[in-house]
């Protein structure tokens, strides 16, 4: 908690700072106009904690318009901020290639006006675009060949959600166009890779009952995300349950045709919450004779356990939601977002997330729900 304090202050306040400089250089407004923009600035850092406490305390319609507001200007903020500074290196490259040539460059330059525009215009530009890709949910599928489907079964489908993050903003119209593609697959399983819920999950009135309607021959099974511990583990594990999901903590099960493996979220050990688990110890005492289905919510790996789970479902990434936010999720977790194969017969999916955290926009980052195919193999 404390690491996020410092982010909000010391990253999210410096980018309104920076925002703050370049709208006072490109519009040269009065002190009554810069007055108020430093309010509204004040305002929306200070909201990330407003929103938390009025939804705490049940003043839910009060919470929801601030988490769009707050969520939306998060958003535009940062892509005015990634345009701007494309900007500044720019005229540091002209600058340094004027002083290297001796010459004078300032012909080139984009006047601070423009340039503030310009990364406005195409801020708002892609955020409107993203709100409508968020909600254009779309079936990614996977096919995985595999000799260890028992005879009489050839196909077995199952589909997968990731990063829904249930709360404020992400309610029952947006549930129900995911749950759309999951019925249409028709799957065997079903499973919620983690964040389920986002932080805030007081009022969930008819998103579990919606949930519950997903039927399959073998079952709904989930496993913990960060967030699940952030919204307070116990209640966020009851509404898993109340959603039809048997939940795997660090823990396996024969479910039909195959097992199936899952680990809590590693930040229940970094919140104190519980021991960290083996699991190399878990998946080791698995039949491999029978195909493994792995849940992960994070696309980290142990080095020690490719070769004793056949396929890795994960999530966590949102393959960064809102590019260029993506080059740096890329950094933290190289394996990002798509298909891998981590050898010993091991492969990893991590699905982009099905729902949004934070701003309901995605740009270069498509929803999807995964539809996996295992299909049967002939030994050779």
């Amino acid at each position: 908690m404390r690491l996020f304090i410092l982010f909000v202050f010391v990253v999210y306040g410096g980018a309104h700072v920076y925002t703050f400089l370049r709208a006072r250089s490109a519009l040269a407004f009065g002190p009554f106009a810069g007055v108020l923009l430093a309010v509204f600035m004040v305002l929306m850092v200070f909201a990330l904690f407003l929103i938390r406490a009025l939804e705490q305390h049940d003043y839910e319609l009060p919470a929801r318009a601030l988490a769009y507001i707050a969520y939306f200007w998060m958003a535009v903020l940062f892509l005015f901020f990634c345009g701007s500074l494309l900007f500044d290196l720019a005229g540091l490259a002209i600058r340094t290639a004027g002083w290297v040539g001796r010459s004078d460059v300032t012909s080139y330059f984009i006047s601070a006006r423009l340039s503030f525009f310009v990364s406005l215009g195409l801020s708002l530009s892609i955020c409107t675009y993203g709100y409508f890709e968020a909600r254009n949910i779309r079936a990614e599928r996977v096919v995985v060949e595999t000799t260890k489907l028992p005879p009489g079964i050839d196909r077995l489908t199952i589909a997968q959600i990731s990063d829904v993050h249930l709360g404020l903003i992400v309610r029952c119209d947006r549930l129900e166009e995911m749950l759309k593609v999951v019925k249409a697959a028709e799957p065997d399983l079903f499973l919620s890779t983690g964040d389920l819920v986002d932080a805030q999950i007081n009022q969930m009135t008819g998103l579990a009952e919606l949930l519950r309607e997903i039927k399959t021959k073998y079952g709904n099974y989930a496993v913990t995300g960060n967030h699940e511990y952030f919204a307070g583990i116990d209640k966020a594990l009851a509404f898993t349950r109340e959603a039809g999901f048997t939940v795997l903590q660090n823990e396996a099960r024969a479910v039909g045709p195959i097992t199936i493996a899952g680990v809590d979220d590693r930040t229940a050990v970094q919140m104190n919450l519980e021991k960290p688990v083996s699991e190399k110890g878990l998946l080791s005492k698995l039949p491999q004779d029978r195909f493994t289905l792995f849940l992960k919510h994070q696309p980290s790996i142990n080095r020690a356990t490719p070769g004793l789970f056949d396929l890795q479902l994960s999530g966590h990434t949102h393959k960064g939601q809102i590019f260029p936010f993506t080059v740096l999720t890329r950094i933290l977790f190289p394996l990002n977002a798509g298909d891998y194969d981590l050898g010993g017969g091991s492969l990893l999916h991590v699905s982009r997330g099905t729902g949004t955290w934070g701003p309901p926009i995605r740009f270069l980052a498509p929803p999807e729900v995964t539809i996996i195919e295992l299909v049967r193999k002939t030994a050779v």
